[in-house]
């Protein structure tokens, strides 16, 4: 837990987590619904050099904006909202989040993942993500950053160097939920949060729509 010195508060919630016969019907369009799966995952490229990442974003006609969290400082309730580059962003996390204005870092109160939500989507969202004790010390942990389409990306890492990018060519990044385990109370935390700003987000649904159409094109051409 902290406190105003940096201890995170005491929370004492708990996080929780059927299956159902298929028809032969059924299966079908579960497969259908997979086959749309894999094309958005696909179109999701996963980076773990900052350097690599800011190159394609640029490339792709966007700019780096940066949220570096130095203006927050202490414990908030869910959710923790601020703005880079016209997109809005929103954390939450169980039992609340904590900051350190000192070093910048971004971190939850309890032990637990915390999830951030862009408004609008982002195309390119990146992340250094670490792992910290209650006292804000930087430990070795497993994390694992995981996008609403359920692509995910998991590492080791013991340094604030540590970067988690994502970049998508057809569908917007809706949210980004990250996660850090190791020996005894691990909390999850990010230095810097990026984005590729000024780029341009497809209309909801187009995912959909290109998937649907590959699917009517393979048909016809096995007829």
């Amino acid at each position: 837990m902290r406190t105003q010195t940096f201890r995170r508060l005491n929370d004492s919630k708990e996080l929780t987590m059927k299956k159902n016969s298929l028809t032969l019907l059924t299966i079908g369009a579960c497969a259908a619904s997979a086959m749309l799966a894999s094309v958005a995952s696909a179109a999701i490229g996963t980076y773990s050099q900052f350097s690599l990442w800011g190159q394609d974003v640029v490339a792709s006609g966007s700019s780096v904006g940066t949220e570096t969290f130095n203006s927050y400082n202490g414990y908030y309730a869910s959710p923790l909202t601020g703005s880079v580059g016209g997109i809005n962003w929103s954390a939450t996390a169980t039992g609340g989040l904590f900051c350190h204005s000192t070093y910048g870092y971004f971190s939850t109160n309890n032990p637990v993942a915390a999830t951030f939500t862009f408004a609008p989507g982002v195309m390119a969202v990146g992340a250094n993500i670490f792992g910290t004790d209650s006292n804000f010390n930087i430990v070795a942990a497993r994390i694992t950053v995981t996008l609403a389409d359920g692509s995910f990306y998991t590492a080791s890492t013991s340094g604030v160097t540590g970067f988690v990018g994502f970049i998508s060519t057809i569908s917007a990044i809706s949210s980004l939920t990250m996660n850090a385990v190791g020996s005894g109370n691990v909390y999850v935390t990010a230095d810097n949060l990026y984005f590729g700003v000024g780029g341009v987000v497809p209309a909801p649904g187009a995912v959909a729509l290109i998937g649907l159409a590959g699917l009517v094109a393979s048909r016809r051409r096995r007829n």
